[in-house]
C-alpha cells in the first residue's frame, strides 16, 4: 500500500503551488476505510500564510469527517527523504496515532519509515486523546 500512497503523493506534489521557492511537496494519507486524501504545499507571497502538503492532506481528511488513519507518505524532490517542519509535526501529533507508520520519501523512492512519536518526542498536548 505504501507504493500506492507514494504514487499518489507524487501526483499531489506536481499540483503544488510553489512559485516563490519552487520547492514542491506532496502527501497522501490513508484512512482506515481505505480512502486516500492528498495534499500539496500552497505558497503565498506572505510566507507565513503558506500551508504545507502534510497539513493540507490531514485537514482535507478532517474536513470530510475522517478521524482514523493507517499510513502517511510525504514526498519531495530532495536528496534525502523529506523531513516535515515543526508545524506539520505538531498537527500530526494532534490528529495521527503516535505509532502509525509515516513514510518520508524523495522522488527517487528512497524512503524512511518513522512515527509521530519519533518525529516529535515529548510533544505538547493540551488535552488527552485516545490517539
Amino acid at each position: 500500500m505504501k507504493e500506492k500512497l507514494f504514487a499518489e503523493a507524487k501526483i499531489a506534489m506536481e499540483r503544488a503551488y510553489a512559485p516563490y521557492s519552487n520547492f514542491k511537496v506532496g502527501a497522501a494519507l490513508l484512512t482506515e476505510k481505505g480512502i486516500i486524501y492528498t495534499g500539496c504545499n500552497i505558497e503565498n507571497s506572505s510566507y507565513s500564510l503558506t500551508c504545507c502538503a502534510e497539513r493540507v492532506a490531514i485537514f482535507s481528511a478532517i474536513a470530510q469527517n475522517e478521524r482514523k488513519f493507517k499510513q502517511f507518505v510525504v514526498v519531495a524532490n530532495t536528496a534525502d527523504p523529506i523531513s516535515p517542519c515543526g508545524a506539520c509535526r505538531q498537527v500530526m501529533n494532534e490528529f495521527l496515532s503516535r505509532s502509525m507508520p509515516i513514510h518520508l520519501a524523495n522522488i527517487h523512492g528512497e524512503m524512511m519509515e518513522t512515527t509521530v512519536e519519533q518525529l516529535l518526542p515529548y510533544s505538547f498536548r493540551l488535552h488527552k486523546t485516545d490517539q
